[in-house]
Protein backbone atom coordinates (compact mmCIF):
# COMPACT_ATOMS: atom_id res chain seq x y z
CA UNK A 1 0.00 0.00 0.00
CA UNK A 2 1.68 3.06 -0.96
CA UNK A 3 1.98 6.79 1.71
CA UNK A 4 -0.78 8.37 -0.76
CA UNK A 5 -3.44 5.44 -0.13
CA UNK A 6 -2.45 4.85 3.49
CA UNK A 7 -3.10 8.62 4.14
CA UNK A 8 -6.40 8.65 2.34
CA UNK A 9 -7.66 6.01 4.98
CA UNK A 10 -6.68 7.85 7.52
CA UNK A 11 -8.26 10.69 6.50
CA UNK A 12 -11.18 9.41 5.36
CA UNK A 13 -11.52 7.46 9.07
CA UNK A 14 -10.84 11.13 11.04
CA UNK A 15 -14.15 12.15 8.90
CA UNK A 16 -16.29 9.51 10.24
CA UNK A 17 -14.70 9.73 13.55
CA UNK A 18 -15.70 13.64 13.50
CA UNK A 19 -19.49 12.83 12.60
CA UNK A 20 -19.67 10.27 15.65
CA UNK A 21 -18.29 13.01 18.10
CA UNK A 22 -21.69 14.50 18.94
CA UNK A 23 -23.00 11.23 19.95
CA UNK A 24 -20.17 10.01 21.78
CA UNK A 25 -20.00 13.30 23.73
CA UNK A 26 -24.00 12.73 24.33
CA UNK A 27 -23.11 9.24 25.33
CA UNK A 28 -20.43 10.58 27.86
CA UNK A 29 -22.18 12.98 29.17
CA UNK A 30 -24.98 10.98 30.31
CA UNK A 31 -22.19 8.54 31.60
CA UNK A 32 -20.62 11.49 33.37
CA UNK A 33 -24.00 11.87 35.02
CA UNK A 34 -24.67 8.39 36.44
CA UNK A 35 -21.46 8.22 38.06
CA UNK A 36 -21.65 11.46 39.90
CA UNK A 37 -25.50 10.98 40.73
CA UNK A 38 -24.37 7.25 42.12
CA UNK A 39 -21.39 8.03 43.15
CA UNK A 40 -23.58 10.90 45.46
CA UNK A 41 -26.13 8.25 46.22
CA UNK A 42 -23.65 5.45 47.55
CA UNK A 43 -21.68 7.90 49.83
CA UNK A 44 -25.08 9.05 51.38
CA UNK A 45 -26.43 6.02 52.09
CA UNK A 46 -23.46 4.38 52.80
CA UNK A 47 -22.91 7.21 55.36
CA UNK A 48 -26.18 6.70 56.79
CA UNK A 49 -25.47 2.84 57.35
CA UNK A 50 -22.43 3.08 58.49
CA UNK A 51 -23.50 5.54 61.11
CA UNK A 52 -26.00 4.17 62.48
CA UNK A 53 -25.65 3.68 66.53
CA UNK A 54 -22.22 5.33 66.10
CA UNK A 55 -21.33 8.74 67.86
CA UNK A 56 -18.41 10.55 66.76
CA UNK A 57 -17.12 13.87 68.10
CA UNK A 58 -18.86 13.03 71.16
CA UNK A 59 -19.08 16.07 73.97
CA UNK A 60 -16.39 16.20 76.15
CA UNK A 61 -17.19 19.35 78.16
CA UNK A 62 -15.11 21.06 77.02
CA UNK A 63 -15.48 23.26 73.40
CA UNK A 64 -12.40 23.89 71.69
CA UNK A 65 -12.71 27.15 69.91
CA UNK A 66 -10.96 29.38 66.55
CA UNK A 67 -9.96 32.91 67.92
CA UNK A 68 -7.86 36.05 67.11
CA UNK A 69 -5.19 37.51 68.98
CA UNK A 70 -5.63 41.15 69.77
CA UNK A 71 -3.36 42.19 72.40
CA UNK A 72 -0.87 40.76 74.57
CA UNK A 73 -1.12 41.97 78.09
CA UNK A 74 1.10 40.26 80.20
CA UNK A 75 4.32 37.97 80.53
CA UNK A 76 5.90 36.22 83.38
CA UNK A 77 8.69 33.43 83.64
CA UNK A 78 8.80 31.86 87.11
CA UNK A 79 11.99 29.56 87.75
CA UNK A 80 11.13 26.63 89.94
CA UNK A 81 12.73 23.47 91.33
CA UNK A 82 11.09 19.85 91.29
CA UNK A 83 12.52 19.40 94.70
CA UNK A 84 15.43 19.53 96.96
CA UNK A 85 17.16 16.19 95.45
CA UNK A 86 16.77 18.01 91.79
CA UNK A 87 18.09 21.85 92.43
CA UNK A 88 17.60 22.36 88.53
CA UNK A 89 15.58 24.76 87.65
CA UNK A 90 12.68 24.50 84.93
CA UNK A 91 11.21 27.47 83.27
CA UNK A 92 7.47 28.18 83.53
CA UNK A 93 6.08 31.00 81.44
CA UNK A 94 2.79 32.26 81.25
CA UNK A 95 1.30 35.09 78.44
CA UNK A 96 -1.86 36.64 79.07
CA UNK A 97 -4.06 37.92 75.72
CA UNK A 98 -7.08 39.23 74.85
CA UNK A 99 -8.85 37.56 71.85
CA UNK A 100 -11.87 37.93 69.59
CA UNK A 101 -13.55 34.54 69.67
CA UNK A 102 -14.65 33.73 66.18
CA UNK A 103 -16.20 30.09 66.12
CA UNK A 104 -18.64 28.18 68.51
CA UNK A 105 -21.09 29.21 71.18
CA UNK A 106 -18.97 32.27 72.07
CA UNK A 107 -18.14 33.53 68.96
CA UNK A 108 -18.08 37.45 68.71
CA UNK A 109 -17.25 37.61 72.48
CA UNK A 110 -13.62 39.26 73.57
CA UNK A 111 -12.30 37.52 76.25
CA UNK A 112 -8.95 36.64 78.14
CA UNK A 113 -6.59 33.77 77.48
CA UNK A 114 -3.48 32.33 78.41
CA UNK A 115 -0.50 30.50 77.16
CA UNK A 116 1.81 28.50 79.27
CA UNK A 117 4.99 26.89 78.06
CA UNK A 118 6.70 24.87 80.47
CA UNK A 119 10.64 24.01 79.85
CA UNK A 120 9.54 20.50 80.94
CA UNK A 121 7.32 19.98 78.01
CA UNK A 122 9.51 18.02 75.34
CA UNK A 123 9.63 20.70 72.39
CA UNK A 124 8.72 23.96 74.76
CA UNK A 125 11.44 25.89 73.00
CA UNK A 126 10.18 25.08 69.89
CA UNK A 127 6.95 27.02 70.88
CA UNK A 128 6.11 30.35 69.26
CA UNK A 129 4.77 33.20 72.16
CA UNK A 130 1.67 34.39 70.65
CA UNK A 131 1.44 37.92 68.96
CA UNK A 132 -1.56 40.34 68.07
CA UNK A 133 -2.77 39.11 64.38
CA UNK A 134 -2.39 34.96 65.25
CA UNK A 135 -5.74 33.05 64.67
CA UNK A 136 -5.38 30.28 67.79
CA UNK A 137 -7.70 27.47 69.04
CA UNK A 138 -8.76 27.81 72.66
CA UNK A 139 -10.33 25.75 74.66
CA UNK A 140 -12.09 26.06 78.40
CA UNK A 141 -10.48 24.69 81.45
CA UNK A 142 -11.46 24.83 85.50
CA UNK A 143 -8.57 26.56 87.62
CA UNK A 144 -8.75 25.88 91.87
CA UNK A 145 -8.24 29.66 92.48
CA UNK A 146 -11.68 30.78 90.68
CA UNK A 147 -14.82 28.99 89.97
CA UNK A 148 -15.41 30.29 86.66
CA UNK A 149 -13.85 28.86 83.30
CA UNK A 150 -10.64 30.18 82.01
CA UNK A 151 -9.49 30.30 78.49
CA UNK A 152 -6.24 29.05 77.94
CA UNK A 153 -4.18 28.72 74.50
CA UNK A 154 -4.90 24.94 72.86
CA UNK A 155 -2.54 25.42 69.43
CA UNK A 156 -2.08 27.82 66.54
CA UNK A 157 -4.61 27.71 63.66
CA UNK A 158 -3.30 25.87 60.54
CA UNK A 159 -5.87 24.84 58.68
CA UNK A 160 -6.40 28.39 56.62
CA UNK A 161 -2.78 28.13 55.28
CA UNK A 162 -3.85 24.36 54.00
CA UNK A 163 -6.86 25.49 52.41
CA UNK A 164 -4.89 28.09 50.34
CA UNK A 165 -2.37 25.11 49.71
CA UNK A 166 -5.32 22.90 48.59
CA UNK A 167 -6.58 25.24 46.24
CA UNK A 168 -3.16 26.39 44.57
CA UNK A 169 -3.14 22.21 43.65
CA UNK A 170 -6.76 22.63 42.14
CA UNK A 171 -6.02 25.15 39.71
CA UNK A 172 -2.68 23.65 38.78
CA UNK A 173 -4.77 20.85 38.62
CA UNK A 174 -7.46 22.11 36.37
CA UNK A 175 -4.96 24.76 34.34
CA UNK A 176 -2.70 21.26 33.30
CA UNK A 177 -5.72 19.14 32.65
CA UNK A 178 -8.84 21.11 32.03
CA UNK A 179 -11.88 19.24 31.70
CA UNK A 180 -10.20 15.63 32.92
CA UNK A 181 -8.53 18.01 35.58
CA UNK A 182 -11.92 18.85 36.78
CA UNK A 183 -12.76 15.08 36.62
CA UNK A 184 -9.63 14.40 38.19
CA UNK A 185 -10.38 16.24 41.27
CA UNK A 186 -13.74 15.31 41.48
CA UNK A 187 -13.14 11.51 41.40
CA UNK A 188 -10.51 12.55 44.24
CA UNK A 189 -13.13 14.31 46.16
CA UNK A 190 -15.67 11.20 45.78
CA UNK A 191 -12.98 8.74 47.25
CA UNK A 192 -12.06 10.84 49.95
CA UNK A 193 -15.35 11.25 50.83
CA UNK A 194 -16.33 7.50 50.52
CA UNK A 195 -12.94 6.92 52.42
CA UNK A 196 -14.12 9.21 55.55
CA UNK A 197 -17.96 9.05 55.40
CA UNK A 198 -18.38 5.48 54.80
CA UNK A 199 -15.38 3.27 55.15
CA UNK A 200 -13.80 4.55 58.72
CA UNK A 201 -17.33 4.85 60.47
CA UNK A 202 -18.26 1.22 59.51
CA UNK A 203 -14.93 -0.43 60.52
CA UNK A 204 -15.53 1.85 64.08
CA UNK A 205 -18.94 0.37 63.90
CA UNK A 206 -17.92 -3.09 63.94
CA UNK A 207 -19.11 -3.69 60.23
CA UNK A 208 -16.74 -6.29 58.64
CA UNK A 209 -13.53 -4.88 57.67
CA UNK A 210 -12.41 -6.96 54.90
CA UNK A 211 -16.05 -6.45 52.95
CA UNK A 212 -15.52 -3.10 53.88
CA UNK A 213 -11.88 -2.73 52.37
CA UNK A 214 -12.96 -4.53 49.67
CA UNK A 215 -16.65 -2.85 48.54
CA UNK A 216 -14.21 1.21 48.87
CA UNK A 217 -11.48 -0.27 46.57
CA UNK A 218 -13.91 -1.42 44.22
CA UNK A 219 -16.13 2.08 44.13
CA UNK A 220 -12.86 3.42 43.84
CA UNK A 221 -11.53 1.80 40.63
CA UNK A 222 -14.30 1.80 38.82
CA UNK A 223 -15.88 5.54 40.13
CA UNK A 224 -12.15 7.33 39.47
CA UNK A 225 -11.36 5.75 35.82
CA UNK A 226 -15.08 6.07 34.49
CA UNK A 227 -15.32 9.73 35.26
CA UNK A 228 -11.65 10.54 34.23
CA UNK A 229 -11.82 8.57 30.85
CA UNK A 230 -15.37 7.51 30.35
CA UNK A 231 -16.66 3.98 29.22
CA UNK A 232 -13.82 2.79 26.44
CA UNK A 233 -11.79 -0.40 26.31
CA UNK A 234 -9.26 1.61 27.96
CA UNK A 235 -11.11 2.34 30.96
CA UNK A 236 -11.81 -1.50 31.13
CA UNK A 237 -8.39 -2.70 30.67
CA UNK A 238 -7.22 -0.34 33.58
CA UNK A 239 -10.42 -1.28 35.90
CA UNK A 240 -9.38 -5.46 35.34
CA UNK A 241 -5.58 -4.88 35.77
CA UNK A 242 -6.67 -2.93 38.85
CA UNK A 243 -9.06 -5.03 40.23
CA UNK A 244 -6.43 -7.74 39.29
CA UNK A 245 -3.73 -6.44 41.57
CA UNK A 246 -5.63 -5.05 44.41
CA UNK A 247 -6.88 -8.97 44.41
CA UNK A 248 -3.14 -9.95 44.36
CA UNK A 249 -2.17 -7.48 47.20
CA UNK A 250 -5.12 -8.63 49.66
CA UNK A 251 -4.28 -12.36 49.52
CA UNK A 252 -1.22 -11.77 50.01
CA UNK A 253 -1.61 -9.47 53.28
CA UNK A 254 -4.23 -11.89 54.30
CA UNK A 255 -1.82 -14.71 54.17
CA UNK A 256 0.99 -12.90 55.79
CA UNK A 257 -1.00 -11.61 58.19
CA UNK A 258 -1.27 -15.23 59.17
CA UNK A 259 2.05 -16.40 58.76
CA UNK A 260 4.17 -13.73 60.43
CA UNK A 261 1.59 -13.90 63.51
CA UNK A 262 0.56 -10.21 63.48
CA UNK A 263 -1.49 -8.69 66.44
CA UNK A 264 -2.15 -5.12 64.99
CA UNK A 265 -0.27 -3.33 68.06
CA UNK A 266 1.99 -1.60 66.58
CA UNK A 267 1.45 1.89 67.97
CA UNK A 268 -0.30 3.79 71.21
CA UNK A 269 -3.21 4.56 69.02
CA UNK A 270 -3.72 0.69 68.45
CA UNK A 271 -4.69 0.27 71.82
CA UNK A 272 -7.33 3.18 71.74
CA UNK A 273 -8.44 1.70 69.37
CA UNK A 274 -10.25 -1.71 71.02
CA UNK A 275 -11.31 0.45 73.51
CA UNK A 276 -13.98 2.39 70.81
CA UNK A 277 -16.54 -0.05 70.99
CA UNK A 278 -15.84 -3.08 73.72
CA UNK A 279 -19.18 -5.17 72.64
CA UNK A 280 -17.67 -4.99 68.99
CA UNK A 281 -14.22 -4.49 69.22
CA UNK A 282 -12.19 -3.93 65.78
CA UNK A 283 -9.78 -6.15 64.38
CA UNK A 284 -6.60 -4.66 64.87
CA UNK A 285 -4.98 -7.26 62.22
CA UNK A 286 -7.82 -6.16 59.93
CA UNK A 287 -7.04 -2.36 59.88
CA UNK A 288 -3.24 -3.55 58.98
CA UNK A 289 -5.57 -5.20 56.24
CA UNK A 290 -6.93 -2.65 55.24
CA UNK A 291 -3.59 -0.15 55.28
CA UNK A 292 -1.87 -2.25 52.61
CA UNK A 293 -4.55 -3.06 50.46
CA UNK A 294 -5.57 0.56 50.11
CA UNK A 295 -2.25 1.95 49.94
CA UNK A 296 -1.26 -0.47 47.23
CA UNK A 297 -4.48 0.58 45.08
CA UNK A 298 -3.42 4.10 43.77
CA UNK A 299 0.11 2.89 42.79
CA UNK A 300 -1.70 -0.18 40.84
CA UNK A 301 -4.33 1.67 39.49
CA UNK A 302 -1.02 4.34 38.39
CA UNK A 303 0.61 1.41 36.71
CA UNK A 304 -2.66 0.32 35.20
CA UNK A 305 -3.84 3.37 33.80
CA UNK A 306 -0.15 3.74 32.06
CA UNK A 307 0.23 0.80 30.62
CA UNK A 308 -3.20 0.54 29.29
CA UNK A 309 -3.44 4.14 28.03
CA UNK A 310 0.38 3.51 26.52
CA UNK A 311 -0.91 0.32 24.31
CA UNK A 312 -4.02 1.95 23.48
CA UNK A 313 -1.99 4.68 21.26
CA UNK A 314 0.03 2.08 20.06
CA UNK A 315 -3.01 -0.06 19.11
CA UNK A 316 -4.54 3.03 17.11
CA UNK A 317 -1.51 4.86 15.86
CA UNK A 318 1.01 2.02 15.14
CA UNK A 319 0.48 -0.04 11.59
CA UNK A 320 0.30 -3.74 11.35
CA UNK A 321 0.37 -4.31 15.41
CA UNK A 322 -0.03 -7.56 16.60
CA UNK A 323 -0.52 -8.77 20.01
CA UNK A 324 2.75 -9.98 20.60
CA UNK A 325 4.21 -7.23 19.54
CA UNK A 326 1.64 -5.22 21.69
CA UNK A 327 2.79 -7.63 24.43
CA UNK A 328 6.65 -6.90 24.13
CA UNK A 329 5.78 -3.15 24.34
CA UNK A 330 4.05 -3.55 26.94
CA UNK A 331 6.18 -5.43 29.08
CA UNK A 332 9.32 -3.36 28.27
CA UNK A 333 7.17 0.08 29.37
CA UNK A 334 6.01 -2.05 32.23
CA UNK A 335 9.62 -2.44 33.33
CA UNK A 336 10.43 1.28 32.99
CA UNK A 337 7.37 2.14 35.62
CA UNK A 338 8.25 -0.68 37.70
CA UNK A 339 11.64 0.68 38.90
CA UNK A 340 10.01 4.36 39.78
CA UNK A 341 6.56 2.86 41.37
CA UNK A 342 8.65 0.54 43.69
CA UNK A 343 10.49 3.17 44.88
CA UNK A 344 7.57 5.62 45.30
CA UNK A 345 5.86 2.84 47.55
CA UNK A 346 8.92 2.14 49.45
CA UNK A 347 10.07 5.70 49.92
CA UNK A 348 6.42 6.94 51.23
CA UNK A 349 6.00 4.37 53.89
CA UNK A 350 10.06 5.51 55.21
CA UNK A 351 8.55 8.62 55.42
CA UNK A 352 5.50 8.14 56.37
CA UNK A 353 7.13 6.53 59.66
CA UNK A 354 10.40 8.29 59.94
CA UNK A 355 9.83 9.68 63.30
CA UNK A 356 9.36 6.00 64.48
CA UNK A 357 12.16 4.79 62.98
CA UNK A 358 14.37 7.19 64.76
CA UNK A 359 13.12 6.19 68.11
CA UNK A 360 13.40 2.53 67.76
CA UNK A 361 16.86 2.96 66.47
CA UNK A 362 17.98 4.92 69.82
CA UNK A 363 16.36 2.10 72.14
CA UNK A 364 16.45 -1.05 69.81
CA UNK A 365 19.57 -3.79 70.89
CA UNK A 366 20.77 -4.50 67.75
CA UNK A 367 19.32 -4.35 64.26
CA UNK A 368 18.15 -7.62 64.51
CA UNK A 369 15.66 -6.46 67.81
CA UNK A 370 14.49 -3.56 65.34
CA UNK A 371 13.64 -5.32 62.44
CA UNK A 372 11.72 -7.74 63.97
CA UNK A 373 9.19 -4.91 65.74
CA UNK A 374 5.88 -5.32 64.40
CA UNK A 375 5.90 -1.90 64.04
CA UNK A 376 8.82 -2.23 61.29
CA UNK A 377 7.52 -5.46 60.07
CA UNK A 378 3.85 -3.87 58.75
CA UNK A 379 6.10 -1.23 56.85
CA UNK A 380 8.22 -3.42 55.51
CA UNK A 381 5.04 -5.89 54.81
CA UNK A 382 3.23 -2.89 52.89
CA UNK A 383 5.98 -2.03 50.45
CA UNK A 384 6.85 -5.49 49.74
CA UNK A 385 3.14 -6.54 49.05
CA UNK A 386 2.43 -2.89 47.00
CA UNK A 387 5.47 -3.32 45.08
CA UNK A 388 5.05 -7.43 44.59
CA UNK A 389 1.28 -6.46 43.72
CA UNK A 390 2.51 -3.88 40.93
CA UNK A 391 5.39 -6.54 39.73
CA UNK A 392 2.03 -9.17 38.90
CA UNK A 393 -0.15 -6.11 37.52
CA UNK A 394 2.08 -4.97 34.83
CA UNK A 395 1.75 -8.91 32.78
CA UNK A 396 -1.89 -9.16 34.13
CA UNK A 397 -3.03 -5.35 32.38
CA UNK A 398 -0.89 -5.97 29.34
CA UNK A 399 -2.68 -9.50 27.95
CA UNK A 400 -5.61 -7.84 28.97
CA UNK A 401 -4.84 -5.11 26.59
CA UNK A 402 -3.94 -7.24 24.19
CA UNK A 403 -7.38 -9.11 24.17
CA UNK A 404 -9.24 -5.73 24.13
CA UNK A 405 -7.20 -3.34 21.41
CA UNK A 406 -6.40 -6.08 19.36
CA UNK A 407 -7.49 -9.68 19.82
CA UNK A 408 -5.42 -12.99 20.81
CA UNK A 409 -3.29 -14.14 17.84
CA UNK A 410 -4.69 -11.00 15.56
CA UNK A 411 -3.14 -7.54 14.36
CA UNK A 412 -4.19 -4.47 13.59
CA UNK A 413 -3.34 -3.31 9.62
CA UNK A 414 -2.96 -0.53 7.45
CA UNK A 415 -6.54 -1.54 6.05
CA UNK A 416 -8.37 -1.66 9.59
CA UNK A 417 -6.97 2.75 9.81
Amino acid sequence: MTDKRYSKIRKRRQQRNKRKENVFDVKNTIIWLVVVLLSIALIIIGNRTAMKGLTLFGESGTETVKGKVLEVLDRSTNDLALDATNPNPYTSTVITFTCAIKSGTFKGETINAQQSIDSMVAGSEAIKEVEAGDNVMLFQIDTFESEDMVWQFGDYYRFDKIVILGLVFMALVLFMGRWKGFNTLLSLSFTFLFVFLVFVPSIMNGYNPYISTGITCVYSIISTLVLINGISKKTLATITGCISGTVIAALAAGIMNRILLLTGFVDDHSYYLTLLNPDNPIDLTSIIFAAIVIGAMGAIMDVAMDISSSLFELSENVPDMTFKKLFQSGMHIGRDIMGTMANTLVLAYIGGSLSSIMLLLTYSNSIMHLLNREVIIVDLLQALIGSSAILLTIPFTVIVCGILYIGFGKKVSKEKL
